[in-house]
């Protein structure tokens, strides 16, 4: 039996002899049989995290190895459920969590319809959908976990731990147990293509995210980066949401844990919970249990990419689990790198953001697993290793601004400092000219940052006329289409069909400024306060997605109106 032979907050050493430790194995610590896992093995000693309070812990208490990997619990029971760091649904726990407290990750009594979709006789290969049940109404699909010919399977009423299906001679239930730190297996990964639709113009027209992709959100304290994440979550076109509060503060995972469960999902009308897991780990829970809880979260997220389904994955904020990873390697006594976390810091972020994929599964299904992480540097740093090492493995940088906040420009993200490496103009092109205004958008922006330097020190009047359109142009692509309201029901989400007719109009009315100027030298400051151009702003709150052909005919309008504007100035 080993024995702990040194305690060091979460970090506990114990002695072995004849036993043999695996390098991550799962193991239980002390009388109160705290959960742990083996992070080090050397000659004679392993090294344990623990994900638990080791208050009270004593020397020479015993550690029972258990011969498996730290892993998940997978089945129908998984949505809508609330777990910690180490998949106990916290529902089903007292209100206060105790030290060695065990609670089971499923419901193993609850019955479900299992609905065959294999016969018997039929050969069948591991990965391969054999049947599913009905959780939520979402098709949770089973899969196969061997190879060869069904012996056995029908439709029946059963729980989890039942046999559903018997497979050259092996019984198979539809309980699944996976490793966290594996990344699960697929036949082939694909190109990422298709857009994940956030509903958030800045982000889905400027810097898009694949299906399938990663990105960070990196921003400092109070630049709305669970409020963009709770958004994400809400309005994104994900089969499936996996929401993890990681090191958070306990009022914020509060918020979620009772907003969540009251939100309707604008996709399918019922409740959002019915489509979400919910991994709570708030900043007073053991900081070795912050690492698990990502793991957890995408090793949740892989089981349903298998199954055929595009799942997004939220993690705020990567930051903490860093912090907690700079902690545990102290106490390891590990030689400290860049501002005190670990030499192996810019490893394991790329073990995390690598996991992102779209694939094409065992059963011949497409499957994505999006992963979008927040980071948190300290006083808006972007120069810190945790940001720099994010940028590195991320391929969407959605940089949050502190003064774009202040301002109340929400989301707050920078367009000049953010960026999306992802082709997906194929897709947009279908909807519309959209290379061609994004580029217009980028150069209109990218000039009104260098005309805002004379601004600042000589006023808008010292620019050209010329110049003031650029300036009136860029405010109005801010002001009416990156700016959102999170919290108005028609442009809290704005579909692509919409996108690109407001993105029209703003192209339509800086032709129709220049014009104006041009043929007739009207001053810019006339043109940008006809009522036509309060009509387009107010048209984002009062035109619904679904009723987006109406920009085509305020487009008509705006044309008329400047035209006749035009025709009759100075007469």
């Amino acid at each position: 039996m080993l024995k702990i032979t040194s305690i060091n907050g979460p970090i506990v050493k114990a002695e072995y002899k004849n036993e043999t430790p695996l390098m991550y194995e799962f193991v239980y610590i002390g009388k109160s049989r705290l959960i742990g896992e083996i992070i080090s093995i050397n000659k004679n000693f392993i090294t344990i995290q623990v994900y638990e309070d080791t208050t009270s812990l004593k020397l020479n208490e015993p550690v029972f190895l258990t011969g498996s990997l730290l892993s998940a619990s997978l089945g129908p029971g998984l949505l809508g459920s609330v777990y910690d760091g180490i998949q106990r649904e916290l529902f089903s726990m007292p209100e206060r969590i105790q030290k060695g407290i065990k609670s089971k990750a499923l419901n193993e009594e609850k019955k479900y319809f299992f609905k065959a979709l294999k016969n018997v006789g039929d050969e069948v290969k591991k990965g391969e959908i054999i049947g599913e049940v009905d959780e939520n109404g979402i098709k949770h699909r089973i899969l196969s976990d061997f190879n060869g010919i069904l012996n056995e399977i029908e439709n029946k009423t059963c729980s989890i731990k039942d046999t559903v299906a018997v497979i050259n001679g092996n019984k198979q239930n539809m309980i699944k147990k996976r490793p966290l730190r594996i990344p699960g297996s697929f036949k082939k990964r694909l190109s990422p293509k298709i857009p994940l639709i956030t509903g958030q113009r800045v982000i889905d027209f400027m810097f898009p995210i694949a299906k399938g992709g990663s990105a960070s959100i990196p921003g400092g304290f109070g630049t709305g980066k669970t409020i963009l994440q709770q958004t994400l979550a809400k309005y994104c076109d994900a089969d499936i949401i996996i929401y993890i509060g990681c090191g958070e503060r306990g009022n914020e995972m509060t918020e979620v844990l009772e907003e969540f469960p009251n939100l309707t999902d604008p996709y399918s009308g019922k409740p959002l919970m019915n489509r979400t897991v919910l991994i709570a780990n708030t900043s007073d829970m053991p900081v070795s249990a912050r690492e698990a809880s990502i793991y957890l979260g995408i090793t949740i997220g892989e089981y349903f990419r298998d199954q055929g389904y595009n799942v997004a994955l939220m993690a705020d904020s990567t930051s903490r689990w860093a912090e907690a990873m700079r902690e545990l390697s102290s106490r390891m006594g590990e030689l400290p790198m860049e501002e005190g976390y670990p030499a192996d810091i810019s490893s394991k972020i790329a073990s995390v953001y690598e996991r992102a994929s779209i694939v094409e599964t065992f059963a011949s299904n497409i499957g994505s697993l999006s992963i979008i992480g927040a980071v948190s540097p300290a006083g808006g740093d972007f120069s810190e290793p945790v940001t720099i090492h994010t940028k590195r493995f991320t391929s969407v940088f959605w940089a949050l601004d502190k003064s774009l906040a202040n301002a109340r420009f929400y989301p707050a993200i920078n367009y000049l400092n953010s960026y999306s490496n992802y082709e997906l103009n194929e897709w947009w092109e279908e909807k519309g000219p959209y290379i061609e205004i994004k580029q217009f958008f980028n150069d209109i922006l990218q000039k009104d940052a260098s005309l805002q330097k004379i601004v600042k020190l000589l006023g808008v009047g010292a620019l050209p006329e010329e110049e003031k359109i650029t300036l009136y142009t860029a405010e109005l692509i801010k002001e009416a289409f990156l700016q959102q309201n999170a919290f108005d029901e028609t442009d809290a989400f704005c579909t692509p069909e919409k996108q690109i007719e407001m993105a029209k109009t703003v192209v339509l009315i800086h032709d129709l400024w220049r014009k104006a100027f041009l043929t007739k030298q009207i001053p810019v400051d006339i043109l940008k306060n006809q009522p036509v151009i309060s009509e387009f702003i107010r048209a984002k709150y009062e035109i619904k997605n679904e009723e987006y052909e109406k920009y085509i005919d305020l487009r008509k309008k705006i044309e008329s109106y400047y035209n006749e504007f035009i025709k009759n100035y100075g007469e």
